[in-house]
């Protein structure tokens, strides 16, 4: 853990604050956009039926509207990442291949998509479909031959003890069988798509440096952030929601202060 890492979380609409960013200013970039998945339906939670209902921050206003959306905050995360810098995206399928699909159009490599595989998803209700238990995480460059961090030694002696694929010593594979936030880690409160320390570490401590600027343009309840903080990364989080950046910020202060588990 370090006590050096730089912070600042910014309370505002996310394009508008990243227009406001000089360009090619971060390192990496990890976004974990709005699915619009608020459409009134329900999901289980500790074995009860719950509204899927986040805010209105997730209610879409259609296909189209969601496409302007998405290429709208990608190409400015683009524009402040630098020329060597990688954006890693989270979405389900309601999400996700419309964001691939804007990274390709704007000249991106797609390095690899990840499937956080959870061995403890929610059961679906319905019993007409395959019970949904992972999302796909999206790793790409910003252009097509530049040179991006990968620690791969790291990666093949991460130290894990949850993951029910990952051998250590063996390259990491794709597929991270990571289960859902723990609830040590909502201490302070939660975010309804909160997610697990241990899949944001994974991801800020093989893709970036010691010292790099990490930007999460979704923040929410700061686990980019936490993730930073422990591994020695200054960390730059937007949030709508200016509660949920006070929820942030207690987090993080508390990982800068104790190296504590209970975020």
């Amino acid at each position: 853990m370090t006590n050096n890492s730089l912070i600042n979380l910014i309370n505002g609409d996310a394009i508008s604050v990243l227009k406001e960013m000089e360009s090619a200013s971060v390192d990496f970039i990890f976004a974990d956009p709005p699915y619009f998945l608020s459409n009134d339906g329900f999901t289980v939670k500790s074995g009860k039926a719950v509204s899927v209902n986040k805010g209105g921050w997730d209610k879409s206003q259609g296909f189209e509207s969601e496409i302007t959306f998405h290429e709208s905050w990608i190409a400015e995360c683009l524009r402040v990442l630098k020329p060597n810098g990688t954006i890693a995206i989270s979405g389900t399928y309601h999400s996700i291949y419309k964001c691939g699909y804007i990274l390709q159009k704007l000249d991106c490599r797609i390095i690899n998509d990840i499937t956080w595989f959870k061995p403890n998803g929610a059961p679906a209700l319905a019993g007409r479909n395959f019970t949904a238990s992972h999302e796909t995480i999206l790793w790409a460059s910003k252009g097509q031959k530049v040179k991006h961090v990968f620690n791969y030694g790291l990666s093949r002696d991460w130290d894990v003890s949850n993951d029910l694929i990952y051998r250590r010593g063996k390259q990491m594979r794709s597929v991270w069988s990571i289960p859902t936030t723990p609830k040590r880690e909502k201490a302070f409160g939660s975010h309804p798509t909160q997610k697990p320390l241990e899949l944001m570490e994974r991801l800020i401590a093989l893709c970036t440096l010691e010292g790099d600027i990490v930007l999460d343009p979704f923040c929410g309840s700061g686990t980019t952030g936490v993730a930073c903080v422990l591994l020695g990364r200054n960390f730059i989080g937007i949030d709508l929601d200016q509660s949920f950046l006070e929820l942030a910020a207690k987090r993080i202060e508390s990982a800068n202060e104790n190296n504590s588990e209970d975020i």
